[in-house]
């Protein structure tokens, strides 16, 4: 849970329970539970008053970047991230992947408490804790992201995560319950926040690799007719905050 730079390969697939209970009856034999299988997780997105950054992923630009903190329900941590994708497509003009970059550095509750009220940046709270220059470099950029962008906190999305891994740093997670709120943007669920789904397609499985999809997932997500979908989370609830 606590590395802080990923760069991978990432697809996302929209589902049922059923479709999700047949797929995982046909891919468990070649995955293990992660060491954190079954999880809650919060993501609390930052945007500027005019949501620059989410409209940008909207738009479906080659390049997008989020800035957001994830907090883990039970774990006193909160991760400060910059999650950066590149729309990138294959030289037959057909496929097209999407290649994610992630880094993250680590405060507590405390700390990110204080960075929201203003009393102290990202940088300042990385260098009480760490002397490491990589986690140094990354708070920096975050704090002239927050800067530049004008960035504060809008939109908090929650959802349970059930995660797998496989040979060659294949990942395969399942989110569903997810909801959201754009007030009272505390790392808690409450009974007001609204359901992200309105239909039974309502798991997203992304698969995450650092290089190609295995053959034999391929093959089975093809006889289930499981195809990937190009969306973003935190896009489509901007849709329906704005009746876009």
């Amino acid at each position: 849970m606590e590395e802080t730079v990923f760069n991978r390969i990432e697809k996302k697939y929209l589902m049922s329970r059923d479709d999700k209970r047949r797929l995982l009856k046909q891919i468990k034999r070649e995955l293990n539970k992660d060491s954190y299988h079954k999880t809650d997780i919060l993501n609390l997105y930052f945007d500027n008053s005019e949501y620059d950054l989410i409209t940008q992923s909207i738009d479906w630009v080659d390049y997008k970047l989020k800035v957001r903190a994830r907090s883990y329900v039970g774990y006193d941590k909160v991760f400060m991230e910059i999650k950066t994708k590149l729309h990138a497509r294959a030289a037959n003009d057909i496929d097209e992947e999407n290649i994610g970059y992630k880094r993250r550095v680590l405060l507590s509750h405390d700390e990110f408490s204080k960075l929201i009220n203003e009393e102290a940046n990202v940088s300042e709270l990385v260098a009480r804790s760490s002397i490491n220059e990589h986690d140094l470099q990354i708070a920096r950029e975050i704090d002239y992201l927050i800067k530049h962008f004008a960035l504060k906190p809008r939109i908090l999305v929650s959802y349970h995560r059930e995660s797998y891994r496989g040979k060659d740093d294949l990942r395969i997670t399942f989110d569903s319950n997810l909801k959201y709120r754009t007030d009272n943007l505390q790392f808690e669920k409450t009974k007001h926040d609204k359901m992200y789904f309105k239909d039974n397609r309502n798991i997203i499985m992304e698969v995450k690799t650092s290089g190609a999809i295995p053959f034999w997932l391929s093959r089975i997500l093809s006889e289930q007719q499981v195809y990937p979908e190009q969306f973003s989370k935190i896009g489509k609830i901007y849709e329906r905050i704005k009746n876009v």
